[in-house]
């Protein structure tokens, strides 16, 4: 506040002064214009959230029901785990059945890098087909949409025995399988990587009159390149283990190793073949971990 003095010609501002007093009075942190927040109040569980509960809690105690879920059961038929150990253990190292393994897992790993490379062309042009940012056209988009939802929702086992009574047993099959397989599922993740992208690029190429090949080899897949490769490692690894239970059902592979075992109730032979996937499962996940750090560097 401020007074006349002799030779000031300064005029008194008592307004400002009883104004600057009552902010500092209701804000005792010393900051004008800072209004208080209300306190917080917790907000009670809504119906809806209680409904969605109780539907989640009948679900799982139908589903225990359903699947005969009993733990009690499993600790009663722990004599039969044991003898099952014991028989497969110590496994049979001899060098007949390391080296069919050995030999059977490098067909397993064949067969789930084959599955991967060729299912690359095909998930791609789905992959654009079934992106909104590539494919205004609705139907296009719906129909490229429902055959990767196809290829993704038949599960690679089945597409293996369709395909064995085709070309009949062996690896071809299993290939074949994962290719298809892979397609739908690559396909769909290649897709909302697509869609999740800046669309910055892609419009300025369309103003300047860019067509729609160019608008996807000059702007959409620049943009995607380390995901689509990140994500085509992952499925690399995920079709090595799958390569194994295509194996269980004529697909070739140490999966075919490990069921003959099993027929012939020989357990340290499979024990000796799970072992040889471990290792293979291992050193594909290594590897592809090694090649993803590269990539982000």
């Amino acid at each position: 506040m401020t007074w006349d003095t002799p030779g000031d010609h300064r005029t008194p501002d008592r307004g400002r002064g009883l104004v600057a007093v009552a902010e500092t009075a209701g804000n005792p942190g010393g900051r004008r214009g800072a209004v208080p927040a209300p306190p917080s109040r917790r907000r009670s569980p809504s119906a809806l959230g209680a409904a969605v509960v109780t539907v989640l809690i009948a679900l799982h105690v139908l589903a225990w029901q359903g699947t005969g879920f009993s733990p009690a059961e499993l600790i009663r038929g722990w004599h039969g785990m044991a003898d099952f150990i014991g028989e497969a253990i110590p496994p049979d190292l001899s060098w007949p059945v390391l080296g069919s393994g050995i030999r059977a897992a490098l067909v397993t790993l064949y067969i789930g890098l084959l599955g991967t490379t060729f299912s690359v062309p095909f998930a791609l042009v789905l992959a654009v087909l079934g992106a909104r940012t590539t494919t205004p056209n609705r139907w296009i988009y719906q129909a490229a949409r429902s055959l990767l939802s196809f290829l993704r929702a038949v599960p690679d086992v089945v597409f293996a025995l369709i395909f064995v009574t085709a070309v009949g047993l062996g690896p071809f099959a299993g290939v074949l399988a994962l290719i298809f397989h892979n397609t739908g599922v690559m396909g769909k993740l290649w897709s909302e990587a697509m869609e999740e992208i800046d669309l910055g690029p892609r419009d300025a190429l369309r103003t300047n009159g860019a067509g729609g090949v160019q608008v996807v080899a000059h702007a959409i897949l620049p943009a995607v390149v380390p995901q689509f490769i990140g994500l085509l490692l992952y499925r690399f690894d995920v079709n090595v283990r799958s390569s194994l239970v295509l194996g269980l059902v004529g697909a070739g592979g140490i999966g075919f190793l490990v069921n003959q075992s099993i027929k012939l109730f020989r357990f340290d032979q499979m024990a000796t073949h799970l072992l040889i996937v471990l290792v293979l499962v291992i050193g594909v996940d290594l590897l592809s971990a090694a090649v993803r750090r590269r990539i982000a560097m």
